[in-house]
């Protein structure tokens, strides 16, 4: 599956719990599309290709389409992350509610000073040098980084060394595949940027650049 359609597949089943939390059992392409903003035939298209249950006339069954989405996007399996760098974006990830609505579950932090952490939300803070031993005991396959720029790189090959397979990079610095893991003949991590200072900075081009145009 490509980019696009894990992402449209995401957010169908983020509205497919709210509707069910409102009492709804059935819903139609028209109401998943407007909703998410596509268009009602890509919405059937999709669920075609994935040969989801449901038709234009009658719908989709709401409770059977999250459990066919739960098992494509491997939701049906826990979905445990650890989180190294536990300052205050670190902690603040580990209160986050919808973690726990989307099925995931923060197990650690990890800190190169796990003593002087509070608030953790109850979510246990461990030196960093147990990473690796904690990593592979509990199966993780993926880590949030959300320690300073000058650290990330260290902290992305300990990562890797572990065993990590995907990771969601929220410090500045691009992260990109590294020459530890050409040496451990590794398939491949999975790294995902977040740059929070990049995106505002295109928002408020996009704006400006929108305001000069009128």
């Amino acid at each position: 599956m490509n980019k696009e359609l894990i992402v449209r597949l995401s957010k169908y089943k983020r509205l497919l719990h709210k509707l069910k939390a409102l009492g709804l059992e059935r819903v139609f392409s028209n109401n998943l599309g407007d909703a998410i903003g596509v268009a009602p035939a890509l919405v059937r298209k999709d669920f075609s290709v994935l040969s989801l249950p449901g038709n234009k006339r009658g719908g989709y069954e709401i409770d059977g389409l999250i459990d066919q989405l739960d098992r494509i996007l491997g939701k049906d399996k826990p979905q445990e992350v650890i989180i190294v760098g536990c300052g205050r974006i670190g902690t603040a990830l580990m209160r986050y509610d919808e973690f726990t609505t989307e099925g995931i579950r923060v197990v650690a932090g990890f800190d190169i000073h796990p003593e002087k952490v509070v608030d953790s939300q109850d979510v246990p803070i461990y030196n960093i040098t147990e990473l690796d031993h904690f990593v592979k005991q509990n199966e993780i396959q993926v880590g949030i980084i959300t320690v300073p720029d000058t650290a990330a790189a260290t902290v992305l090959d300990l990562m890797i060394d572990a065993g990590i397979k995907g990771i969601l990079n929220f410090a500045s610095i691009e992260l990109k595949r590294t020459k530890r893991e050409e040496d451990l003949n590794s398939k491949g991590c999975l790294i995902h940027n977040v740059n929070i200072g990049l995106e505002l900075e295109q928002l408020f081009y996009q704006i400006n650049s929108s305001s000069a145009n009128e």
